[in-house]
Protein backbone atom coordinates (compact mmCIF):
# COMPACT_ATOMS: atom_id res chain seq x y z
CA UNK A 1 0.00 0.00 0.00
CA UNK A 2 1.78 3.15 -1.18
CA UNK A 3 1.57 6.60 1.04
CA UNK A 4 -0.35 9.45 0.27
CA UNK A 5 2.58 11.94 -1.26
CA UNK A 6 2.08 14.46 1.43
CA UNK A 7 3.20 11.37 4.48
CA UNK A 8 5.48 10.69 2.26
CA UNK A 9 7.29 13.85 2.39
CA UNK A 10 6.98 13.70 6.13
CA UNK A 11 8.81 10.33 6.38
CA UNK A 12 11.31 11.55 4.59
CA UNK A 13 11.62 14.30 6.73
CA UNK A 14 11.40 12.69 10.06
CA UNK A 15 14.17 10.32 8.47
CA UNK A 16 16.40 13.19 7.81
CA UNK A 17 16.47 14.77 10.81
CA UNK A 18 17.69 11.23 12.70
CA UNK A 19 14.53 10.91 15.17
CA UNK A 20 15.34 8.15 17.52
CA UNK A 21 12.80 5.47 18.17
CA UNK A 22 10.48 6.07 21.38
CA UNK A 23 10.91 2.77 22.75
CA UNK A 24 15.16 3.81 23.01
CA UNK A 25 13.93 7.24 24.94
CA UNK A 26 13.10 7.14 28.59
CA UNK A 27 9.13 8.14 29.04
CA UNK A 28 10.76 12.13 30.23
CA UNK A 29 12.99 11.98 27.12
CA UNK A 30 10.00 10.72 24.78
CA UNK A 31 7.19 13.21 26.27
CA UNK A 32 9.91 15.88 24.87
CA UNK A 33 10.14 14.49 21.67
CA UNK A 34 6.39 14.06 21.00
CA UNK A 35 5.65 17.66 22.14
CA UNK A 36 8.41 19.07 19.85
CA UNK A 37 7.24 17.08 16.77
CA UNK A 38 3.68 17.69 17.24
CA UNK A 39 4.03 21.36 17.58
CA UNK A 40 5.64 20.90 14.25
CA UNK A 41 3.79 19.16 12.28
CA UNK A 42 0.26 20.76 14.00
CA UNK A 43 -1.68 23.50 12.02
CA UNK A 44 -1.63 26.69 13.33
CA UNK A 45 -4.37 27.02 16.27
CA UNK A 46 -7.87 28.46 15.34
CA UNK A 47 -9.28 30.93 17.65
CA UNK A 48 -12.36 30.19 19.95
CA UNK A 49 -14.50 32.21 22.30
CA UNK A 50 -12.82 31.15 25.23
CA UNK A 51 -10.43 28.62 26.83
CA UNK A 52 -10.43 27.83 30.75
CA UNK A 53 -7.69 25.72 32.32
CA UNK A 54 -8.71 24.09 35.38
CA UNK A 55 -9.00 20.94 37.75
CA UNK A 56 -11.43 18.10 38.57
CA UNK A 57 -11.49 15.99 41.88
CA UNK A 58 -10.03 12.77 40.73
CA UNK A 59 -9.74 9.19 42.76
CA UNK A 60 -6.20 10.26 43.77
CA UNK A 61 -5.89 13.72 43.47
CA UNK A 62 -7.00 16.70 41.18
CA UNK A 63 -6.85 15.86 37.08
CA UNK A 64 -6.11 19.27 35.09
CA UNK A 65 -8.99 19.82 32.55
CA UNK A 66 -8.99 22.59 29.65
CA UNK A 67 -12.53 23.81 28.97
CA UNK A 68 -13.30 25.33 24.88
CA UNK A 69 -16.14 27.16 23.82
CA UNK A 70 -16.57 27.50 20.70
CA UNK A 71 -16.97 31.16 18.57
CA UNK A 72 -19.90 32.99 18.39
CA UNK A 73 -21.09 30.75 21.39
CA UNK A 74 -22.61 33.26 24.56
CA UNK A 75 -20.67 32.36 28.27
CA UNK A 76 -23.94 31.33 29.55
CA UNK A 77 -25.42 29.72 26.48
CA UNK A 78 -26.25 25.44 27.27
CA UNK A 79 -24.32 23.38 24.60
CA UNK A 80 -23.48 20.19 24.03
CA UNK A 81 -19.88 18.61 25.30
CA UNK A 82 -17.24 16.39 23.84
CA UNK A 83 -15.59 15.20 26.24
CA UNK A 84 -11.60 14.64 24.73
CA UNK A 85 -9.15 11.89 25.79
CA UNK A 86 -5.43 12.74 24.40
CA UNK A 87 -3.04 10.28 22.63
CA UNK A 88 -0.21 9.24 23.37
CA UNK A 89 0.38 5.51 24.47
CA UNK A 90 -1.11 6.20 27.69
CA UNK A 91 2.92 8.17 28.33
CA UNK A 92 2.93 11.03 26.07
CA UNK A 93 0.76 13.97 25.34
CA UNK A 94 -1.14 16.39 27.65
CA UNK A 95 -3.23 19.18 27.24
CA UNK A 96 -1.09 21.31 24.91
CA UNK A 97 -0.06 18.18 22.49
CA UNK A 98 -3.98 18.22 21.26
CA UNK A 99 -5.07 22.14 21.81
CA UNK A 100 -5.51 22.30 18.06
CA UNK A 101 -7.91 19.80 17.32
CA UNK A 102 -9.86 20.67 20.62
CA UNK A 103 -10.40 23.93 19.40
CA UNK A 104 -11.10 22.50 15.80
CA UNK A 105 -14.01 20.28 17.41
CA UNK A 106 -15.35 22.99 19.29
CA UNK A 107 -16.01 25.72 16.21
CA UNK A 108 -16.69 23.11 14.02
CA UNK A 109 -19.39 20.86 15.74
CA UNK A 110 -20.35 23.89 18.46
CA UNK A 111 -19.90 22.29 21.36
CA UNK A 112 -17.65 22.63 24.41
CA UNK A 113 -14.60 20.31 24.79
CA UNK A 114 -13.40 19.65 27.59
CA UNK A 115 -9.90 17.94 27.16
CA UNK A 116 -8.61 15.59 29.90
CA UNK A 117 -4.78 15.34 31.35
CA UNK A 118 -5.20 11.63 32.95
CA UNK A 119 -2.73 10.07 34.70
CA UNK A 120 0.33 8.52 32.48
CA UNK A 121 2.36 5.31 32.92
CA UNK A 122 4.86 4.71 33.63
CA UNK A 123 4.11 6.89 37.02
CA UNK A 124 0.34 5.66 36.72
CA UNK A 125 -0.62 2.00 35.47
CA UNK A 126 -3.88 0.81 34.63
CA UNK A 127 -6.78 1.33 35.92
CA UNK A 128 -5.44 5.00 36.74
CA UNK A 129 -6.20 6.76 33.22
CA UNK A 130 -9.76 4.79 32.73
CA UNK A 131 -10.66 6.13 36.41
CA UNK A 132 -9.33 9.70 35.81
CA UNK A 133 -11.46 9.92 32.18
CA UNK A 134 -14.22 8.30 34.11
CA UNK A 135 -14.41 11.22 36.98
CA UNK A 136 -14.16 14.03 34.72
CA UNK A 137 -17.17 12.25 32.61
CA UNK A 138 -19.64 11.85 35.16
CA UNK A 139 -18.13 15.48 36.52
CA UNK A 140 -18.93 17.39 33.42
CA UNK A 141 -22.57 15.32 33.37
CA UNK A 142 -22.99 16.18 37.08
CA UNK A 143 -21.61 20.01 36.45
CA UNK A 144 -23.57 20.58 33.89
CA UNK A 145 -25.65 23.78 34.66
CA UNK A 146 -22.18 25.29 35.89
CA UNK A 147 -20.75 24.02 32.65
CA UNK A 148 -23.69 25.31 30.76
CA UNK A 149 -23.57 22.21 28.91
CA UNK A 150 -26.77 20.50 28.08
CA UNK A 151 -26.57 17.02 30.07
CA UNK A 152 -28.28 15.12 27.82
CA UNK A 153 -25.85 15.81 24.85
CA UNK A 154 -22.91 14.59 25.95
CA UNK A 155 -20.12 12.86 23.71
CA UNK A 156 -16.49 11.20 24.06
CA UNK A 157 -14.09 10.86 21.80
CA UNK A 158 -10.33 10.29 21.45
CA UNK A 159 -7.28 9.44 19.65
CA UNK A 160 -4.95 6.20 19.29
CA UNK A 161 -4.53 5.56 23.41
CA UNK A 162 -7.50 8.55 23.99
CA UNK A 163 -9.67 6.34 21.26
CA UNK A 164 -9.32 3.33 23.34
CA UNK A 165 -10.15 5.46 26.68
CA UNK A 166 -12.92 6.82 24.95
CA UNK A 167 -14.46 3.29 23.96
CA UNK A 168 -13.93 2.03 27.72
CA UNK A 169 -16.51 5.30 28.35
CA UNK A 170 -18.93 4.51 26.08
CA UNK A 171 -19.19 0.88 27.60
CA UNK A 172 -19.45 1.66 31.20
CA UNK A 173 -21.85 4.47 29.97
CA UNK A 174 -23.62 1.90 28.68
CA UNK A 175 -23.81 -0.75 31.40
CA UNK A 176 -24.74 2.44 33.79
CA UNK A 177 -21.34 3.11 35.47
CA UNK A 178 -21.35 6.82 33.80
CA UNK A 179 -24.24 9.01 32.02
CA UNK A 180 -25.73 7.92 29.01
CA UNK A 181 -23.67 9.33 26.04
CA UNK A 182 -24.98 10.63 22.43
CA UNK A 183 -21.81 9.47 20.66
CA UNK A 184 -18.56 7.90 20.62
CA UNK A 185 -15.63 8.98 17.96
CA UNK A 186 -12.88 6.62 17.98
CA UNK A 187 -9.74 7.80 16.05
CA UNK A 188 -7.22 4.82 15.21
CA UNK A 189 -8.04 3.43 18.94
CA UNK A 190 -6.16 0.62 20.49
CA UNK A 191 -8.78 -2.07 21.27
CA UNK A 192 -6.62 -4.76 22.43
CA UNK A 193 -3.34 -5.04 24.44
CA UNK A 194 -2.86 -8.93 23.26
CA UNK A 195 -0.90 -7.71 20.41
CA UNK A 196 -2.16 -10.54 18.37
CA UNK A 197 -3.10 -9.12 15.20
CA UNK A 198 -1.06 -9.25 12.37
CA UNK A 199 -0.90 -5.54 11.69
CA UNK A 200 0.19 -4.94 15.63
CA UNK A 201 3.08 -7.33 14.96
CA UNK A 202 4.47 -6.36 11.76
CA UNK A 203 4.54 -2.42 11.26
CA UNK A 204 8.70 -1.42 10.64
CA UNK A 205 10.38 1.25 10.73
CA UNK A 206 9.69 4.02 8.63
CA UNK A 207 6.61 5.13 10.54
CA UNK A 208 6.73 7.24 13.92
CA UNK A 209 4.67 4.16 15.12
CA UNK A 210 5.75 1.15 15.13
CA UNK A 211 4.97 -2.64 16.70
CA UNK A 212 8.01 -2.10 19.31
CA UNK A 213 6.89 1.07 20.11
CA UNK A 214 3.38 0.26 20.66
CA UNK A 215 5.10 -2.73 22.61
CA UNK A 216 6.83 -0.30 24.69
CA UNK A 217 3.95 1.74 25.29
CA UNK A 218 1.65 -1.11 26.29
CA UNK A 219 4.36 -2.51 28.30
CA UNK A 220 4.50 0.98 30.62
CA UNK A 221 0.51 0.98 30.70
CA UNK A 222 -0.63 -2.62 31.78
CA UNK A 223 1.31 -4.62 34.00
CA UNK A 224 -1.71 -7.09 34.77
CA UNK A 225 -4.29 -8.87 32.85
CA UNK A 226 -4.57 -7.32 29.07
CA UNK A 227 -7.17 -8.75 28.95
CA UNK A 228 -9.38 -7.30 30.96
CA UNK A 229 -11.90 -4.91 28.97
CA UNK A 230 -11.08 -1.54 30.34
CA UNK A 231 -7.79 -2.12 28.91
CA UNK A 232 -8.51 -4.06 25.70
CA UNK A 233 -12.40 -2.85 24.95
CA UNK A 234 -11.98 -5.24 21.93
CA UNK A 235 -12.37 -8.19 24.27
CA UNK A 236 -15.66 -6.68 26.04
CA UNK A 237 -18.43 -9.37 26.23
CA UNK A 238 -20.77 -7.65 24.13
CA UNK A 239 -20.87 -3.62 22.54
CA UNK A 240 -24.54 -3.79 22.13
CA UNK A 241 -26.14 -0.51 23.48
CA UNK A 242 -23.03 1.42 23.24
CA UNK A 243 -23.67 5.03 21.81
CA UNK A 244 -23.28 5.63 18.10
CA UNK A 245 -19.75 5.60 16.62
CA UNK A 246 -17.49 6.86 13.94
CA UNK A 247 -14.15 4.67 13.68
CA UNK A 248 -11.05 6.43 11.62
CA UNK A 249 -8.30 3.25 10.58
CA UNK A 250 -4.98 4.18 8.90
CA UNK A 251 -3.18 1.64 6.75
CA UNK A 252 0.26 1.95 7.83
CA UNK A 253 -0.68 1.30 11.49
CA UNK A 254 -0.36 -1.00 14.27
CA UNK A 255 -3.65 -0.20 14.96
CA UNK A 256 -5.35 -1.31 11.88
CA UNK A 257 -6.25 -4.32 12.51
CA UNK A 258 -8.15 -3.72 15.89
CA UNK A 259 -9.30 -0.54 14.82
CA UNK A 260 -11.34 -2.15 11.83
CA UNK A 261 -12.29 -5.31 14.51
CA UNK A 262 -13.80 -3.15 16.74
CA UNK A 263 -15.61 -0.96 13.60
CA UNK A 264 -17.20 -4.05 12.27
CA UNK A 265 -18.14 -5.38 15.73
CA UNK A 266 -19.53 -2.16 16.45
CA UNK A 267 -21.48 -2.43 13.37
CA UNK A 268 -22.56 -6.09 13.85
CA UNK A 269 -23.76 -5.71 16.96
CA UNK A 270 -26.33 -3.23 16.41
CA UNK A 271 -24.71 0.06 17.01
CA UNK A 272 -24.78 2.94 14.12
CA UNK A 273 -21.30 3.06 13.17
CA UNK A 274 -19.24 5.11 10.44
CA UNK A 275 -16.10 3.93 9.43
CA UNK A 276 -13.35 6.14 7.70
CA UNK A 277 -10.46 4.25 6.57
CA UNK A 278 -7.19 6.14 4.94
CA UNK A 279 -5.35 2.98 3.07
CA UNK A 280 -2.44 5.47 2.62
CA UNK A 281 -1.88 7.02 6.09
CA UNK A 282 0.11 6.94 8.91
CA UNK A 283 -0.70 6.45 12.99
CA UNK A 284 -0.77 9.82 13.72
CA UNK A 285 -1.40 11.64 10.49
CA UNK A 286 -4.84 13.91 12.09
CA UNK A 287 -2.78 15.71 14.30
CA UNK A 288 0.20 16.32 11.11
CA UNK A 289 -2.08 19.05 8.93
CA UNK A 290 0.25 21.30 8.87
CA UNK A 291 1.81 19.16 6.40
CA UNK A 292 -0.56 16.55 5.16
CA UNK A 293 -3.75 17.84 3.93
CA UNK A 294 -5.54 14.92 4.42
CA UNK A 295 -5.68 15.49 8.21
CA UNK A 296 -7.63 18.70 7.32
CA UNK A 297 -10.00 16.28 4.99
CA UNK A 298 -10.30 13.99 8.25
CA UNK A 299 -11.17 16.17 10.80
CA UNK A 300 -13.80 18.13 8.54
CA UNK A 301 -15.78 14.98 8.25
CA UNK A 302 -15.35 14.16 11.93
CA UNK A 303 -16.64 17.43 12.74
CA UNK A 304 -19.48 17.31 10.63
CA UNK A 305 -20.85 13.92 11.39
CA UNK A 306 -20.02 14.84 15.51
CA UNK A 307 -22.01 17.95 14.85
CA UNK A 308 -24.91 15.67 13.59
CA UNK A 309 -25.12 13.71 16.75
CA UNK A 310 -24.80 16.56 18.90
CA UNK A 311 -27.59 18.70 17.24
CA UNK A 312 -30.32 16.51 15.79
CA UNK A 313 -33.15 17.68 13.64
CA UNK A 314 -36.08 18.78 15.56
CA UNK A 315 -38.97 17.05 15.21
CA UNK A 316 -40.97 17.46 11.78
CA UNK A 317 -44.42 19.18 12.37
Amino acid sequence: MAYDPDTQAVLDMIRAAGRPPMETLSADDARTAFNAGRALLAPPPEDVAEIRDTSVPGPLGAIPVRLYRPMGAAENEALPALVYFHGGGWVVGDLNSHDVPCRRYANAARCRVISVDYRMAPEHVFPAAVNDCAAVTQWVHDSAASLFVDASKIAVAGDSAGGNLAAVMALMARDGTLPKLVFQLLIYPATDMTMSTVSAQTIGPGVPLTSATMKWFIDHYVKGDRTDWRASPGRVANVAGTAPALVLTAAHDPLRDEGIAYAQRLEREGVRTIHLHYSDQIHGFVGMGRLIRAADQAIDMMARVLKQALHPPGPVA
